[in-house]
């Protein structure tokens, strides 16, 4: 933490003099122990905070990384997508030829007839 000027420890250890009519030493005392306590609670938020930022920061850094990546990747598929189309076209027209060949020979050969 930044521009801290107090520890818990420091705030513990920190005596006041004494004055006649001053605060009442226990309540002050009292305050203080709840202050300590709130300060070490948002100590331990922060740093747990801190942590889970360079947690996330670190994870922004793969994603992007795997972003640009893929990014790169995206120009070869559309080629090897277009060869897979290729051979599916090419296997459809054998398939066309094999299953509707006699029927497309007959209907050929009875239009030469007419």
């Amino acid at each position: 933490m930044e521009n801290v000027n107090l520890t818990p420890k420091d705030i513990v250890n920190k005596h006041f003099k004494q004055k006649m009519r001053g605060y009442d030493s226990i309540e002050v005392d009292e305050f203080l122990d709840d202050v300590i306590q709130d300060y070490e609670t948002y100590a331990k938020e922060n740093q747990r905070l801190q942590m889970e930022n360079d947690r996330l920061l670190k994870k922004v850094d793969e994603l992007t990384k795997q972003v640009a990546v893929g990014k790169t990747g995206t120009t070869a598929r559309p080629v090897s997508n277009a060869s897979t189309n290729m051979d599916i076209l090419k296997r459809l027209s054998n398939l066309e030829r094999h299953v509707f060949g006699a029927q497309l020979n007959d209907d050929v050969n009875r239009g030469n007839r007419f």
